[in-house]
């Protein structure tokens, strides 16, 4: 089997293919470390990439194993890139800071050791922003990675690389996380399809703070939906590191995948609040349009609340948990001339945050969680743009205007995913289509009722039978 039909490969046929002796852990091993070295250097999606002898081995002893009649899982000798904000043993973690650059990590994150047991060789890191802040994947230590699409343009962020090394077939399914879209935005803009899971459902860990630091989330990104269940069935559940964690009824099936008679919320702009780009809100109704010729039954419907006061909310949340990850590093020498100066805004601004400000602002979030949920009574799902640009060009750190409007802070461009977010509610981002030149692609944002991920999952692999024209532009 050639070396492209080999990456071409979804992970759940590549786990079969494997498992049949179709084809060989060392093949496979093979097959992806060639096309990490042809297109890599072009676009920058995976970094601390380890020996590729040392791979190679790894890969020999897998085959070993099935020879022997043992499978470690469903991931059984298959390439695994980890982001750089989740710690894999023996690789530096670097979060994107040169601070970091020689903190090498003593053990695995709990997603790690999933995915480890599960059978997946760790071969490097994929790219983040500098502490995965602000949805342009570029740092001081690893450079910048560009759009699988367009290199000129970003990748999205903070999960750009795996965006890109999937979209790019570098590797078979990727893990990221997830606090202001970091999983959606970069889904969106490389055509794939990317997951924050319902709070807890996912163990974030290690972490200094089990209780509060609840808003990022770490969760499955792949090119086909069977692949996005199958790596969420390994990362999922609970684990008594992370006591607000917890466990799923039974793993995430696509059985009975349809979207006929299902009710979709379209919430477009919030009825013109939110700034967006000509052509994103075209990008989703054609998305939207997909879904009604598979049955779907589509409405307007608004999220009738204060949202100024949502979004001052979301940044008295934000600055308070990472302003503390932030000022862990800053009794370091240089620290303020090393750390980005996005970084040292959110620092800055957790610096006078008070309790009363922090309680109100949980008081502010419990409304939009209660209609948000009264609004998924009535409907099955709700809709809206993952991004509210399109991909921008890469020496840009972020749009300071969008459509005329001004941007406030450097991340107010993602506002649409906060929602979600503050909401502790599973979203899924779902291409929908290119933008009119047919170059750089677009994602429409599902958000379903809390832990109504494996519906979620089901929706989306219907949906996926009706954009296989989309799916199938490939890359560049």
């Amino acid at each position: 089997m050639s070396t492209d039909h080999i990456t071409d490969l979804g992970a759940v046929e590549l786990s079969a293919a494997i498992h049949s002796r179709r084809l060989s852990c060392e093949s496979v091993m093979r097959a992806y470390l060639e096309r990490i070295a042809a297109l890599n250097p072009k676009h920058n999606a995976l970094v601390a990439l380890r020996p590729a002898e040392d791979c190679m081995a790894e890969a020999r002893a897998c085959d070993a194993e099935l020879a022997a009649g043992q499978s470690r899982g469903w991931m059984h000798g298959m390439p695994q890139a980890i982001k750089d904000t989740a710690n894999a043993k023996g690789l530096p973690s670097t979060l994107g800071c040169t601070l970091l650059r020689n903190n090498i990590a003593t053990s695995d994150s709990i997603i790690v050791e999933r995915a480890k047991a599960a059978g997946a060789l760790v071969i490097g890191k994929t790219n983040i922003p500098e502490f995965g802040l602000g949805s342009h994947t570029f740092n001081n230590v690893y450079g910048t990675t560009g759009n699988a699409y367009d290199t000129s343009v970003v990748a999205g962020g903070s999960s750009g690389g795996a965006a890109v090394a999937l979209a790019q077939r570098m590797l078979p399914v990727a893990d990221g996380s997830d606090f202001m879209g970091s999983l959606r935005n970069p889904a969106a803009w490389n055509n794939i399809f990317g997951m924050r899971p319902s709070q807890g459902l996912v163990p974030f860990a290690p972490g200094a703070d089990v209780w509060l630091s609840q808003l990022g989330t770490e969760g499955p990104m792949a090119r086909r939906v069977a692949d996005l269940a199958a790596l969420l069935n390994t990362q999922a559940g609970h684990d008594t590191r992370q006591p607000l964690s917890w466990s799923p009824d039974g793993p995430a099936s696509l059985t009975g995948a349809s979207l006929q008679g299902v009710r979709v919320g379209w919430l477009g702009d919030l009825a013109g609040y939110l700034a967006t780009e000509p052509g994103v809100l075209d990008a989703c109704e054609a998305g939207l349009e997909r879904m009604r010729q598979a049955g779907a039954v589509v409405e307007r419907v608004s999220l009738d609340m204060d949202l100024e006061a949502v979004w001052t909310t979301w940044l008295v949340w934000r600055n308070a948990l990472i302003g503390p990850r932030i000022g862990a590093l800053m009794h370091l020498p240089g620290a303020r001339e090393a750390i980005k100066p996005e970084a040292l805004w959110e620092y800055d601004q957790s610096q006078g945050l008070s309790l009363l400000q922090f309680m109100r602002a949980s008081e502010v979030r419990t409304q939009l969680y209660n209609k948000m949920s009264t609004l998924l009574a009535q409907v099955d799902l709700l809709t809206l743009p993952v991004a509210q640009v399109w991909p921008f060009p890469v020496e840009q750190r972020w749009p300071q205007q969008v459509n005329g409007r001004a941007m406030s802070t450097y991340h107010r461009w993602m506002e649409a995913t906060i929602y979600a977010t503050l909401a502790g509610m599973p979203a899924i981002s779902v291409p929908s289509g290119f933008d009119a030149t047919g170059r750089l692609p677009m994602g429409l944002q599902w958000i379903g009722p809390a832990r109504g991920d494996a519906a979620l999952l089901r929706w989306a692999a219907a949906y996926e039978t009706q954009i296989e024209d989309w799916l199938s532009r490939r890359p560049n």
